[in-house]
């Protein structure tokens, strides 16, 4: 999820919050609202330090503090399910940990909710958020896809099918696309549908780019029936590089993520200027990871494979000027 909002945004903070201590080895938090507050601040503390494509900072400002406020919300999201926790020990069980990241997200969604009930948010990116929401008209639903998306993070490590997993996609990764729809004034019904191809082929795409790093957080995307159908076992994911099935197996899920990719890309057709711009750069950032993952020779376990920008810029580019 962060991974694509990242790309549409300016290098600058997030939303920042007052009163917090920001040293390490603060005080153990009294609530769960204050410890994902504390998170909200690590958030723009993150977002004041990371670079982002320069390429696509000319996009209007309207937009930018938009995208601006939906990457807070996405970081502060990703990072409750991800990242260590203020407050907790050191030594606290794996059921702790996912108990405290359950609440939180739980307190979060309700923060979230206030922006349609009349409440007053507390959290500092979901106050930036609200304007967002306000100014954009964007419904409900895509953030609290968003938070479900996270929920399951901490329940599933595993799918059995492909469509099981493409369901997750709808979860964790197409709210971020109709948001962004929204955000540049461009929601339709054809458009959402073709948005959502896009981003679920840049999730897929990114999990398989990340098969290695994800089996080190004890995680597995690739489905069960298609591990089953390339005689694939776990244990082969562990291995230090790729062995022949393994490599059929990511070439057959490259393939398809590629193809589900260009079913979307004629949404960049519909649009013109800098709507145009961004989603072109969507997905040349996918058409550019695809081809890294060819060119390594669909080995994901001896290296992650990295897009060039060369590549990115170059599909950007055609994927402007073509439509698709």
């Amino acid at each position: 999820m962060f991974a694509f909002i990242s790309v549409l945004c300016p290098n600058r903070q997030v939303a920042r919050s007052e009163g917090l201590d920001q040293t390490a080895g603060a005080a153990a938090p009294t609530s769960g609202i204050t410890v994902a507050a504390e998170v909200s601040l690590a958030v723009a503390a993150k977002a004041s330090a990371e670079n982002f494509p320069v390429a696509l900072r000319v996009l209007p400002r309207r937009w930018r503090a938009h995208l601006t406020a939906l990457y807070g919300f996405a970081r502060l999201t990703d990072d409750i399910g991800d990242e260590p926790l203020p407050g907790l020990p050191p030594a606290a069980s794996p059921e702790t940990v996912m108990a405290a990241r359950l609440k939180l997200l739980d307190d979060l969604q309700a923060d979230v909710a206030k922006i349609y009930d009349g409440g007053e948010p507390q959290l500092p990116a979901i106050q930036a958020l609200a304007k967002t929401v306000e100014q954009c008209g964007i419904p409900r639903q895509p953030f609290d896809d968003l938070i479900q998306a996270n929920r399951q993070d901490q329940l599933v490590s595993r799918y059995e099918t492909y469509d099981d997993l493409v369901k997750y996609c709808e979860l964790s990764a197409n709210p971020v696309g109709q948001v962004v729809l929204y955000i540049v004034g461009a929601a339709t019904p054809e458009r959402l549908r073709l948005s959502d191809n896009i981003c679920t082929a840049l999730q897929l795409v990114e999990h398989w780019q990340d098969v290695a790093e994800d089996l080190g957080n004890g995680r597995i995307y690739l489905p069960r029936e298609d591990l089953a159908a390339f005689n694939v076992g776990e244990e082969d994911l562990a291995e230090p590089a790729a062995g022949p099935n393994v490599i059929k197996l990511m070439a057959f899920e490259t393939d398809r993520a590629s193809a589900l990719l260009d079913q979307g890309a004629p949404l960049a057709g519909t649009l013109t200027g800098m709507a145009r711009l961004a989603i072109s750069g969507y997905v040349a950032g996918g058409r550019a990871a695809l081809k890294a993952i060819r060119q390594g020779g669909y080995d994901v376990l001896r290296r992650t494979p990295k897009p060039g920008k060369a590549a990115t810029l170059a599909g950007l580019v055609s994927c402007y000027v073509r439509g698709r």
